[in-house]
This record gives C-alpha cells, structure tokens and sequence, in this order.
C-alpha cells in the first residue's frame, strides 16, 4: 500500500487533480489504525479529563487489548465497574488525568479494577451523527 502525505486545503478550485494520472491501492483506515483485529475495539470519550494528550469528549478512542499497558500508557480500564480512560502511573498504582482540574486516583486492592487496553489512536469527531451510535 501507498501513503501518499498531503495537507488537506478547505478551499475548493476548479482545477483537475494532479494526481489523476497516479493510480494506487485503497486507503484503509482498518489497516492504518489496527494492528491486532482480534484485540481491538473502538469506544468513545466522555468529558475533558484527557485533553492534555488530545483526547477530547465525543472523540474514537482505538484499543487494543493485546498491548501491555507501561509507566504512562493511555490506558482504558473499569474502574469499580465504570469505564475510564486514564494515564496509567505504574510505578504509584495511580490513574492520572490529562487536565489539572482532576486529582490523580489512587488504586487500591480494595478497588474492583481491570485494565481493557491501551488506547493506540483517538480520532476526532466532526459530526453529531456518528455520535449516535454511542448513546
């Protein structure tokens, strides 16, 4: 496969495309975005906590379950039976959050708490209607 970089213009002309002439394969975003098919799964964000790393309420988040979750991996884990996505602090056994208005939160062995992967890519949302099919 052939990626071809380009910075998408907002503005459109009445030129014809340059590249007419090039041929390639498809672009795939399944074969861009996932590594492991069978470990991957793809939810959605919720709140502010994480927009220090760029991770914004309403954006995809792609996990994969198959990754070790390491000292300050993006991490999504349940957390006494709610999902969270959070800064994995391994060597404190805390979740910390990417927005200083959110204290860090310790894990305890009195805690219920599970890792579901660590998330490899987020992409942003531009439309309300993919968002439907999260609620």
């Amino acid at each position: 496969m052939n990626i071809i970089p380009f910075k998408a213009s907002a503005g459109i002309t009445g030129f014809e495309s340059p590249a007419n002439d090039y041929h390639t394969s498809s672009l795939s975003l399944d074969d861009l975005l996932i590594h492991n098919p069978n470990s991957t799964w793809i939810g959605c964000a919720n709140g502010d906590s994480m927009e220090g790393v760029g991770i914004y309420n309403n954006d995809l988040l792609v996990v994969d379950r198959s990754k070790v979750a390491t000292h300050h991996s993006v991490i999504v884990a349940t957390l006494n039976g709610e999902f969270v996505c959070k800064i994995w602090d391994e060597k404190r056994h805390l979740l910390l959050s990417a927005n200083d208005k959110y204290q860090a939160v310790p894990v305890t062995e009195y805690d219920s708490f599970s890792f579901e992967g660590v998330v490899i890519h987020s992409i942003r949302n531009h439309s309300q209607s993919t968002l439907e099919l999260f609620k």
